[in-house]
């Protein structure tokens, strides 16, 4: 009796928690990410299917297997994934990239400490804010304050009303051409400066970004890098491994935040 019990208890165990000790959350794939510093673990959300199924594809190839950590910055994050990127190698941001359409979900996801998420190339090449197919990086960031997050609100905002205002500009070009052209400049100076204002306003009215009270609370407890949220897609976190994660962002590294000295990825394995 007690034997089965105990066979019983073990299969639950195993159907119900990982080896960490966390519940594993039905119907989430977790990857095991094996380095030459230690181990990671992770759990993939699946209301990112794009980044969820482009990540397990790399890793059923093997793409993975073998590749550097080739950026680490102190208090910010660990980036990896680029098949391409050789030893003491700077990552070439003038090469065209693969992508995969963006799925960002701020608030619901934001980056706080130990989430996984896709790199990408600037806005100016990458409006779109799609993902780089193979690079991802993990968040280790710092912990943030009410006025710093403020601070990262305010400056959304205005960069969200010099948008409005670019558009607001562009159609009204006619107006405007015909002030330049009368070489009336107090009016056309007053006009424009009209222009600004109702974006600030527009901006104001409908902010492009704010901070809901657990989010908050999140980054002045434990944590992150909220100066990138809203921009990249987070697609998972990790739920074992970040003793291991900061010995990777403890690394010495050169002017352009390269590791001197090499840590790999051995082996990515799937936990079905």
């Amino acid at each position: 009796m007690n034997r089965l019990f105990l066979s019983l208890f073990l299969t639950v165990c195993l159907v119900t928690t990982s080896c960490s000790g966390q519940k594993q959350k039905e119907g989430q794939t977790e990857v095991l990410i094996e380095t030459t510093a230690g181990e990671i673990r992770v759990r993939l959300y699946n209301d990112t299917p794009g980044h969820r199924d482009n990540f397990l594809s790399k890793i059923r190839d093997g793409k993975y297997d073998g590749t550097l950590f080739h950026r680490v910055v102190r208090n910010f994050m660990i980036q990896a994934g680029d098949p391409d990127t050789r030893p003491g190698e700077v990552k070439d941001t003038t090469k065209a990239v693969e992508r995969i359409p963006a799925e960002i979900a701020f608030p619901k996801h934001f980056s706080q400490r130990g989430v996984l998420a896709a790199a990408r190339d600037e806005d100016y090449k990458n409006p779109e804010r799609a993902s780089d197919k193979y690079q991802f990086y993990i968040v280790t960031g710092k912990t943030i304050s009410d006025d710093d997050l403020n601070g990262y609100e305010a400056a959304r905002q205005e960069k969200y009303a010099d948008k409005i205002y670019e558009r607001k500009v562009e159609k009204n070009k006619k107006k405007i051409n015909e002030l330049r052209s009368e070489r009336k400049r107090d009016e056309l100076g007053y006009y424009l400066q009209d222009l600004m204002n109702e974006a600030r306003r527009e901006a104001a009215d409908n902010p492009p970004l704010t901070y809901p009270t657990k989010v908050r609370r999140a980054y002045k407890t434990h944590g992150g890098a909220p100066w990138l949220d809203d921009d990249y897609t987070i697609f998972g976190e990790v739920v074992e491994g970040m003793k291991t994660v900061n010995t990777i962002q403890k690394t010495p590294t050169n002017a352009n935040e390269v590791p001197l000295r090499e840590i790999r990825i051995i082996r990515m394995t799937i936990i079905e």
